[in-house]
């Protein structure tokens, strides 16, 4: 690997600390602008993805190996974090190796002291081995360290779940997310697109959970022909549940009311069979334009799209026009951060408050649109009863007009059955290994 790979990681998880980027889109452009290779691109992933993910643990093992330091610059210490990183928790590459690059790269970026520094930082660690996480007597305190996911954060999941199920969620956080796909039903049954896929030496396999799910194991589905003719779509299985859960039947008018980036909106469509029409809305124009794009690579023609804020649709659609509206309301994303491990540290608690306030006003301000006998689907993709049943809760109380959707239960796979209960489920990540996912279905009496 040349150490231009661990320059490209510093840049990245800087960019990423100092601006709040988001780690899964900067990748991406980083991969583009340096033109690596595939495997330094693998590489390059697991090192920026493994150190953010783990950035708490290893600022522990590290903190007694710079008592001595000044404050350190901010690129130093993520450098140290990155080196220690790979020393700790990646088996192929010898410490030797690690720890010459990290001195490396330290003369070039700073003076000499620095370069002192980190090469004796991280051979004392070498030498001395790492601190011991059972020092920390307090459970939470421990497992916060350990995981690498805020405190505040645990003692609301302890709270809400109990202290084993919340030590199950913080394991999941931290294992690497399945890439799934959505099978397009109008061009496709699923053992089709795997053979096609066969073809392409993509190695994928039918999903756990998802009628419409495949999982794959090997390749990049991305760049394949059955990605690029439609016959799939990149989308976690818990949230190819969402547009089962509307139970749309043909002929209905739909309304996505928060639809960007597009994955339930085209599969709302392609249950339609091309029929019917969705109407995806979103708040920003180039997240718009992300929608159409799926749109037209699946060969859709049911669906259009629409720039507003969904608490102002009621200026723009006639009361009870729609048949079926889904509300994927924006959420703090705790469902997916073992896809985006940076949003457990740029999340704070009182952000929970404000989202939750969010939700139930777009809940309020869509419900008119409904038709009487109709069915309104909320969901999100995280995990807190805050932003889940306690918003679904007050709706209901606000609306009197709606009540629990019982028959959720018979649009949900056999398996999730367990978990479904007053027509609303919590899909914890680690129950089928994929996204923690809300959803509640909720019906408008006539």
């Amino acid at each position: 690997m040349s150490n231009n790979v661990r320059e490209v990681a510093l840049d990245t998880l800087l960019h990423i600390e100092k601006n709040q980027a988001y780690s899964n889109l900067l990748l991406n452009q980083m991969i583009k602008k340096e033109k690596l290779s595939s495997k330094d691109v693998g590489l390059l992933t697991e090192i920026v993805y493994g150190t953010v993910q783990r950035k708490l643990a290893l600022d522990y093992y590290l903190q007694p190996f710079l008592k001595k330091q000044k404050k350190l610059e901010l690129w130093v210490m993520i450098l140290l974090r990155l080196s220690l990183y790979q020393m700790v928790y990646l088996d192929r590459i010898p410490e030797r190796a690690v720890i010459h690059e990290a001195v490396e790269i330290a003369k070039k970026r700073g003076h000499r002291g620095i370069s002192g520094m980190v090469n004796g930082v991280l051979r004392s660690i070498q030498r001395e081995g790492l601190p011991d996480f059972n020092v920390i007597k307090d459970d939470l305190e421990r497992l916060s360290i350990e995981m690498s996911l805020p405190l505040w954060l645990l003692q609301k999941w302890a709270g809400q779940y109990g202290l084993d199920v919340t030590k199950e969620i913080c394991k999941s956080t931290l294992e690497p997310p399945m890439v799934s796909a959505r099978v397009n039903c109008n061009k496709a049954a699923v053992p089709e697109v795997l053979s096609l896929l066969e073809e392409e030496n993509v190695v994928a396999e039918k999903g756990n959970l998802s009628i419409d799910a495949i999982l794959i194991s090997n390749g990049n589905l991305a760049t394949t022909k059955v990605f690029q003719e439609g016959y799939v779509t990149i989308q976690d299985e818990s949230s190819m549940l969402v547009a089962r859960a509307l139970g749309s039947q043909k002929g209905d008018k739909v309304l996505d009311s928060c639809a960007a980036p597009g994955g339930k909106t085209t599969h709302i469509a392609e249950l339609l069979g091309n029929d019917g029409k969705v109407i995806s809305v979103d708040l920003h124009p180039h997240k718009v334009k992300l929608i159409e794009e799926q749109v037209k690579r699946l060969k859709l023609t049911n669906v259009e799209t629409f720039v507003s804020d969904s608490r102002h649709l009621q200026e723009h659609f006639n009361s009870e026009e729609f048949d079926r509206i889904l509300v994927d309301a924006p959420c703090s994303g705790f469902g997916v951060i073992r896809r985006k491990p940076d949003i457990k540290y740029s999340k704070k608690l009182d952000d929970i408050g404000q989202l939750a306030v969010i939700q139930l006003s777009i809940l309020n301000s869509v419900a008119p649109l409904l038709k009487n006998g109709g069915t309104l689907v909320y969901s999100t993709c995280t995990i807190d009863q805050e932003e889940n049943a306690a918003v679904a809760e007050r709706f209901l109380a606000e609306n009197k007009e709606f009540i629990v959707d019982e028959t959720l239960i018979d649009r949900m796979p056999e398996q999730l059955k367990p978990y479904v209960q007053n027509g609303q489920v919590q899909i914890l990540p680690h129950y089928f290994g994929t996204d923690g996912f809300f959803i509640a279905s909720f019906r408008k009496q006539v």
